[in-house]
């Protein structure tokens, strides 16, 4: 370690300033002491933006709750908005737009469409022309009792937790990884964001001031420090109502671990900071690479890249998103299914090849034996060599269509390697470089993907005339193909 003291004393905050470029991006952190009034946190939200926008702010980030804060289940449930209809998101967007600046509202309460008792916790992202660039679902739920310390909080009693991970997102001031709160207590969390390169942690919060006085500084700057990302956690401070009361402190924190912006507790106000690379403190102490993943690893992740459909405009309910019936056609069987005679695309003595009801990617198709096998195992000799003849011919065809050179060829046989339809199928999945931030992801996403619920939407279903077109192109393209290598 003495050998080591040298370079590590030289690696300092100074240095790590020094080092920076030029480049600098400054950041507004908020604090605000949010009510039951909804028209009085505007307010509060409307000034600060101005004032942060005149300072140059080109991003600004908000609390957990900064929508409202009622004292109980009822009125908090009554309040809640639909994330693209509500009138409150509307109203940041508009802010947005009108100050021409990033914002981060870090929690707001989302209705829940489908269930009157319950809402999400819903961390959103709009960009300076006022679009929704991304939404993140609070994860982990802060149901919590220490009545030594008075404290007491079931946010499960009035609200769903989200289900994915959402990759971090491009923004002005670098890549954003999304969390509120109580998520900073899983460091599970941040390090999945940081190995999927965020440069800044949010942890938009309305922290006890109980667990704050403990906790929220340690837990702050050990997140920027094991991550090596800048951290900025904007707060709710003071007292709410008679009971609820939030500790403040809303902070940035540099990767080495250098608090530079700390608004104490008072409110509203903001503090500025500034956001740079965070390349030479990785590439001075190069953790990243000095993981062990052959000892440990976060191997089962849920993750989202794209907005979640009820988050995107023109987004149809739930049960207008499957694929239109078929009339009059004849069919095929699939499991428990049936799939139209239009959308196969391909079809020999004891195999067909058919299009997609819901693609993980682009060309994602299907192979199946014409009789209803279950399992691998259940094939003839003659459908298995059949079978294993028809896969190679749609991947050359998809390869072909796509222009790839690689393709994810895979086969969930049985319930426990993700099997839901009762049928022996093959995915045949044409992939290009970069198409998922980690390879192997495409399973995570293939092992969830027709899990089409009001709860966990899943992939949309596409209409039929979407998938009839895309297995006519492909009957044409296989008859040329064929016809070449006579």
């Amino acid at each position: 370690m003495r050998l080591w003291a040298p370079l590590l004393r030289r690696i300092t905050s100074v240095e790590y300033r020094f080092y920076s470029t030029m480049a600098a991006k400054r950041i507004a952190v908020c604090q605000m002491t949010s009510v039951a009034d909804k028209s009085k946190n505007l307010e509060v939200v409307t000034q600060l933006i101005h004032d942060a926008a005149k300072d140059n702010a080109q991003m600004i980030f908000f609390p957990e709750a900064c929508d409202f804060i009622c004292d109980n289940k009822k009125d908090t449930l009554a309040s809640a908005e639909p994330i693209l209809t509500g009138n409150t998101v509307k109203q940041y967007r508009d802010l947005a737009i009108e100050h021409n600046v990033w914002l981060s509202m870090g929690g707001v309460h989302e209705q829940d469409e489908t269930n009157p008792n319950k809402m999400f916790n819903t961390h959103i992202i709009i960009n300076s022309k006022g679009e929704i660039v991304q939404t993140y679902r609070k994860l982990h739920l802060f149901d919590v009792e220490i009545p030594e310390k008075n404290v007491r909080l079931k946010e499960s009693d009035f609200c769903n937790p989200g289900r994915h991970i959402v990759t971090p997102v491009d923004s002005p001031v670098g890549k954003i990884g999304l969390a509120i709160c109580y998520d900073m207590r899983f460091p599970e969390l941040s390090t999945t964001l940081s190995v999927f390169n965020a440069d800044i942690l949010t942890y938009p919060s309305a922290f006890t001031h109980a667990t704050g006085v403990a906790h929220w500084h340690v837990l702050l700057r050990a997140r920027a420090i094991e991550n090596q990302c800048y951290v900025i956690a904007a707060a709710q401070t003071g007292q709410h109502n008679s009971k609820r009361r939030s500790y403040g402190h809303a902070l940035c924190v540099s990767p080495w671990g250098e608090v530079l912006a700390d608004c104490g507790d008072s409110a509203p106000r903001y503090a500025l900071a500034e956001i740079d690379t965070v390349r030479e403190v990785r590439r001075n102490m190069p953790v990243f690479q000095h993981r062990r993943p052959d000892v440990y690893s976060l191997y089962a992740l849920s993750l989202r890249k794209d907005r979640l459909p009820e988050h995107t405009e023109n987004f149809a309910p739930v049960e207008n998103r499957t694929a239109d019936a078929a009339v009059d056609e004849p069919a095929n069987v699939f499991g428990h299914v049936k799939v139209p005679e239009s959308c196969v695309f391909y079809k020999s003595k004891l195999t067909y090849a058919f299009v997609n009801l819901r693609c993980v990617i682009p060309g994602h198709v299907l192979i199946a034996p014409l009789r209803l096998a279950e399992r691998n195992k259940d094939l003839t000799d003659e459908e298995a060599e059949d079978f294993f003849r028809t896969v190679r011919l749609v991947q050359k065809l998809m390869e072909r269509v796509h222009k790839t050179e690689s393709c994810t060829v895979t086969i969930q046989d049985g319930p426990d390697a993700g099997q839901t339809v009762r049928h022996l199928h093959c995915h045949i999945l044409p992939r290009r470089k970069g198409d998922f931030i980690e390879n192997d992801h495409i399973y995570l996403e293939l092992a969830k993907h027709d899990q089409f619920t009001p709860k966990y939407p899943g992939k949309p279903a596409r209409s039929l005339e979407e998938m009839r077109t895309e297995a006519t192109m492909l009957r044409e393209e296989i008859k040329k193909m064929t016809e070449e290598e006579r």
